[in-house]
C-alpha cells in the first residue's frame, strides 16, 4: 500500500485557475508540517493578490511564505535542514526554475510545484511544460464550467467582460474579476488561430 521512495523528487500539481491548486498545495504542506518536516515554501513576489509574505487559495487557505523574484534566489533560502521546497505559481518563474528544482531533487529535496498548465490562449505556460516532463508525480485538477457544468480544464480571461483577444499579454495577474473555468467547448479567445472544422 505504501511505497517508499529515496529521498528528492518533483511532483507537480496543476490544472486550470479555480481547480484548487494552491489549496492541494496547502493541504500537502500542512500534512508534512504535522510531520515535522523542515519546510520552504514561496512564491514569486509578483503574485500579491491575497498577500505579500503567504500563499492563499481562492476559498481562504493561507500558508507563510517567502517571495522570490528569480528562481535562483529560492536557493538563498535553503539550507542543510530543509527537506521540502514548496512552490506556488511556479509558471510565473523564469527558465532557471527548471535547473533549481532538478538540482534540489537531486539534493534528496521533496520539490511541490503548483502552476498552471495552460495560459487563457489554451496554450502551455511558460516553463511548466517541462516541469511536467521533469516531475516523478502530476496530479491534474479540474474545476466547474460556470457556462455548462462540464468539467473545466481551461482558464478563460474577460475583459470587460467578454473574452480576450489571442494577442493580448500573456500574464495578468488576476482572480475572479478578470478569469473563470471553462471546458474545452465554451472556452473562447478572440481572433484564435485555431482551424474551425465544420461538422
Amino acid at each position: 500500500m505504501y511505497k517508499q521512495y529515496r529521498s528528492g523528487w518533483i511532483e507537480v500539481i496543476t490544472g486550470c485557475m479555480f481547480a484548487g491548486k494552491t489549496e492541494e498545495l496547502i493541504r500537502r504542506i500542512k500534512i508534512l508540517q504535522y510531520a515535522k518536516k523542515q519546510i520552504l515554501v514561496i512564491k514569486p513576489s509578483m503574485d500579491n493578490r491575497y498577500s505579500e509574505d503567504e500563499i492563499a487559495s481562492h476559498s481562504g487557505y493561507r500558508v507563510k511564505s517567502i517571495s522570490a523574484n528569480k528562481a535562483r534566489d529560492i536557493l538563498k533560502y535553503v539550507d542543510n535542514k530543509t527537506e521540502v521546497v514548496a512552490i506556488d505559481e511556479a509558471q510565473f518563474f523564469d527558465r532557471d526554475l527548471i535547473l533549481v528544482c532538478d538540482s534540489l531533487a537531486d539534493a534528496g529535496i521533496r520539490v511541490m510545484i503548483a502552476g498552471l498548465d495552460c495560459d487563457f490562449r489554451g496554450e502551455p505556460f511558460g516553463i511548466m511544460p517541462e516541469l511536467l516532463v521533469k516531475a516523478e508525480f502530476v496530479t491534474k485538477l479540474s474545476a466547474v464550467c460556470p457556462k455548462c457544468g462540464q468539467p473545466a480544464t481551461r482558464t478563460q480571461r474577460l475583459v470587460d467582460g467578454k473574452p480576450a483577444d489571442y494577442n493580448d499579454p500573456i500574464v495578468l495577474v488576476g482572480a475572479s474579476e478578470s478569469y473563470e473555468p471553462r471546458c474545452r467547448h465554451c472556452h473562447e479567445v478572440l481572433n484564435s488561430p485555431k482551424i474551425k472544422i465544420k461538422r
